[in-house]
């Protein structure tokens, strides 16, 4: 996507223009369905939400958002892999909640020792420690959610933040020992 173009866009859309918005989603469409493949792939296999909804989902809580004053390509789709983390963290919790005894089924003990755990890594663990890291180092938690869910570069989260890339490096280090730390105890 052009950048200039893609920035003359989002500060339109951000000034309240809607029509700008719709000449965007068709230069994005294709940026925002790989960070949902890339989300998704970290996902359960059996997971029933699809790429293509989450982008959908993401498009849909991102026409809500009022007057953001965006600075650029990169900062949308951080704004857009923060929105499908969110998605899929609360997705994770309803099923959760529904695991804990909404809708559940009635199973003999004996028959339980044949159910399996699911295996998977825990995207309510991962987002309640990156909240967490984000009340210790406001900074580094935006460093980790732009690296790693919204896949930027370190340029371009350099550029996001409006701090060097040297200082983005040092964060992003620090924030994964942090994490690993936080989900290993």
């Amino acid at each position: 996507m052009p950048d200039s173009l893609a920035t003359d866009l989002l500060v339109a859309w951000g000034n309240g223009d809607q029509s700008a918005f719709d000449r965007l989603v068709p230069l994005v469409h294709q940026e925002l369905r790989v960070l949902a493949r890339r989300y998704m792939r970290r996902e359960r296999t059996d997971h029933t939400l699809q790429a293509t909804a989450l982008v959908n989902e993401a498009y849909i809580r991102l026409i809500d958002v009022n007057r953001i004053q965006w600075q650029n390509r990169a900062h949308f789709l951080a704004v857009a892999a923060q929105t499908m983390r969110r998605i899929l963290v609360e997705f994770a919790r309803h099923r959760r909640r529904q695991k804990r005894g909404g809708d559940a089924a009635y199973v003999a003990l004996d028959s339980a020792e044949d159910l399996a755990p699911e295996k998977r890594a825990d995207l309510i663990a991962l987002s309640d420690a990156l909240t967490a890291l984000a009340t210790f180092d406001p900074r580094m938690g935006q460093v980790v959610e732009l690296r790693f869910f919204g896949g930027l570069s370190v340029q371009e989260t350099a550029d996001v933040l409006s701090v060097s890339p040297e200082t983005v490096m040092r964060d992003w280090k620090t924030a994964k020992a942090w994490l690993l730390r936080e989900l290993t105890v």
